[in-house]
């Protein structure tokens, strides 16, 4: 016998009264139409208001007045819950139910003015979402704690800023001046353990040195990273956008990383490209620093980093391409949060997760595009898109130092100028171990009082920016000047800002920001003594 539409209607009644969520339907009047037995239950309701026709103000005035809907006017609660599930097409809400449990509400409006209403218990739920809260909430207390340090520091910062900013003061200069304050320490503890690093090879304290090394390397990734933040934060960058080659910026890329990728065995490739691009070249070249440092950093031993240009349109786009950890879609908002970092990323590679974040922040200031694609276990591909310029419009940039990390320097000249007696004394040492004739001032009145260049010429200098009566891009060309226009100079600077940069590469001086990595310091040097006119040959000859 064929069933009928009566039947059907029974089974799938029945049905309803098996699923876990209550289920009610009410007409255009509101006057309920039908329920199951699970929306009685959760509500808790007599049976004269799961009857046909109840209207839905006669419920809500039920749970109102037995206090469901919290304290007040039970009329005025009832009335105003009605509106939230019937104003609009659709809607999500949670209240509590009458014995402690949270119940979230679905609401749709039918197509003829009718309403259906689901809700169901989501007390598990709401239990483990604050549960983990209180998880993440234990994890940034174990953060804070390890890092009390960085804390005390970034809030003594945010105190100067908040002092200068009520006096009106130049957020520029005083960053600036903060930043090199900060890292001027710093730099002399990392001169002095790259001195023990080298020298503690086969002596068993090798474990200690570096270990050493890789803490302040930790610390000054940090604090670069919330200077970098703060200067961002506060405006201090102002973007000089001007045409720039590629391959500038490549070749900087490999100055400041191979070493690193070697070090982890790590296939690092720059494609050369002629192309060229318009923006704010030192900015720029940040975003590629931490996009690439990432990369080096969460692609495990054997794997391999790319890093090229491509012309897409009237765009440039810029690729870092790993075969690293990689991330999947959900995960994409999350890399850019300050302090968040991805769980596996986290076992792998210590930090603070600011790196991107500051990406992030620097694409906005320049108002580009950046793009990523990634795979979990795979890989990730990182996309800076920039405006195309043709090549012949470019000046061409300042040539970087070659990466030259094992060169022979015994016997090179090198004068260091510092207003801190501590780094002088670490950077000799460091030196000293290369094999280089090191003399060192900390001003040009201490090398004309201590007659240093009296018999002996530097084959190059290395000079600190902020020194006590003039700047050392002038204490270059004062020295210049008395040993020949020849002399090549690298400026050893805390300040990070573009114009100090521009300033220097104005001058033919190549840039080194403290704390000064050794592998980094030593390639500048070598390139740096590769610019030596030829022995016999005098500049001014």
């Amino acid at each position: 016998m064929p069933e009928t539409v009566l039947d059907r209607e029974t089974t799938f009644r029945r049905a309803m009264d098996f699923i876990p969520e209550g289920v009610a339907v009410f007409d255009s009047d509101l006057r309920l139409v039908s329920s199951n037995q699970r929306y009685s239950e959760l509500l808790n309701l007599p049976a004269r208001l799961v009857a046909p026709a109840t209207p839905l103000y006669d419920i809500a005035l039920f749970l109102g007045r037995r206090g469901d809907l919290g304290e007040g006017d039970a009329a005025f609660l009832a009335a105003q819950r009605v509106q939230t599930l019937t104003q609009s097409p659709s809607s999500v809400t949670q209240r509590l139910g009458a014995h402690g449990q949270t119940l979230e509400f679905h609401s749709s409006r039918l197509p003829d003015g009718g309403l259906v209403i689901s809700f169901s218990d989501v007390s598990a739920r709401t239990v483990a979402e604050a549960q983990l809260a209180n998880v993440n909430q234990s994890l940034e207390g174990r953060v804070e704690e390890r890092t009390a340090a960085l804390v005390q520091v970034n809030s003594e910062l945010e105190i100067a800023r908040a002092k200068a900013d009520a006096a009106n003061r130049d957020k520029t200069r005083f960053l600036a001046a903060a930043s090199h304050d900060l890292l001027q320490p710093l730099n002399a503890a990392r001169l002095y353990t790259s001195t023990l690093v080298e020298r503690a090879g086969g002596t068993g304290l090798d474990d200690l040195a570096h270990s050493i090394e890789a803490s302040l390397t930790a610390v000054e990734e940090i604090m670069s990273a919330l200077l970098d933040i703060s200067r961002i934060d506060a405006g201090a960058l102002k973007p000089a956008t001007m045409p720039f080659q590629v391959r500038d910026l490549l070749k900087k890329i490999d100055v400041e990383f191979a070493p690193m990728a070697v070090k982890k065995e790590i296939g690092l490739r720059l494609v050369d490209t002629s192309l060229a691009v318009l923006g704010d070249r030192a900015l720029v070249a940040r975003i590629v620093q931490n996009l690439v440092s990432n990369a080096i950093k969460y692609t495990r031993p054997g794997g391999r980093v790319l890093v090229g240009a491509r012309l897409k349109g009237q765009r440039v786009r810029i690729d870092i391409i790993d075969t690293g950890i990689g991330f999947n879609k959900d995960q994409h908002a999350l890399i850019f949060a300050e302090f968040s970092r991805l769980e596996h990323g986290a076992r792998m590679a210590q930090g603070l997760g600011l790196g991107l974040s500051i990406v992030k922040r620097l694409v906005t200031a320049l108002g580009v595009t950046l793009e990523l694609e990634s795979v979990e276990g795979r890989g990730s591909r990182f996309s800076l898109y920039l405006p195309f310029v043709r090549s012949q419009k470019v000046a061409a940039e300042i040539e970087p130092v070659a990466r030259d990390t094992s060169s022979n320097l015994n016997g090179l000249r090198i004068l260091c100028v510092d207003n801190e007696r501590a780094i002088l004394d670490a950077m000799e040492g460091l030196l000293g171990g290369w094999g280089c004739d090191v003399r060192s001032a900390r001003s040009l009145k201490d090398i004309d009082k201590d007659r240093l260049l009296v018999g002996w010429l530097p084959d190059l200098v290395l000079m600190d920016y902020h020194l006590d009566q003039t700047s050392g891009l002038d204490a270059v060309e004062w020295l210049r000047h008395n040993v020949g226009g020849h002399l090549p100079a690298a400026l050893v600077t805390a300040d990070r800002s573009a114009a100090v940069r521009s300033l220097a590469e104005d001058r033919g001086i190549t840039v080194i920001t403290k704390p000064v990595k050794p592998a980094a310091l030593r390639a500048t040097i070598s390139g740096l003594a590769s610019q030596r006119p030829r022995k016999g040959i005098r500049a001014e000859e």
